[in-house]
């Protein structure tokens, strides 16, 4: 099960077949916080209280947090689709790095 998000944060959740729980752990970070859920509907809630409290703790401790994404994608492509979609993003207007996050935008969708 993937698709929580809160505050920025992403967790990937799996079912663990011997214990009878979902168990959770948040992505995209070098920290390692985790959670557990006894029912799908506490899913949502147990991963959002992981995230404050590790928000909460690092405050505590005056930690910074690590930041799951920064927003910034590096990607490496043919130069012929680099131009392609350079001259695409021209002709709608666009700029290059607005036309490429439309494009994840609907992919992801």
């Amino acid at each position: 099960m993937t698709g929580l998000i809160y505050k920025g944060y992403t967790a990937d959740v799996e079912f663990m077949a011997d214990d009878m729980l979902l168990v959770g752990r948040i992505g995209g970070i070098n920290d390692i916080i985790t959670f557990e859920a006894a029912s799908v509907g506490d899913v949502q809630t147990e991963f959002r209280a992981a995230v404050d409290d590790y928000l909460e703790t690092c405050a505590k401790f005056g930690k910074s947090p690590d930041k799951p994404y920064s927003g910034k994608v590096m990607l490496r492509l043919d130069p012929a689709l680099h131009a392609a979609a350079a001259a695409a993003a021209r002709a709608a207007g666009r700029s290059l790095n607005q036309f490429g996050a439309e494009a994840l935008r609907r992919a992801v969708a």
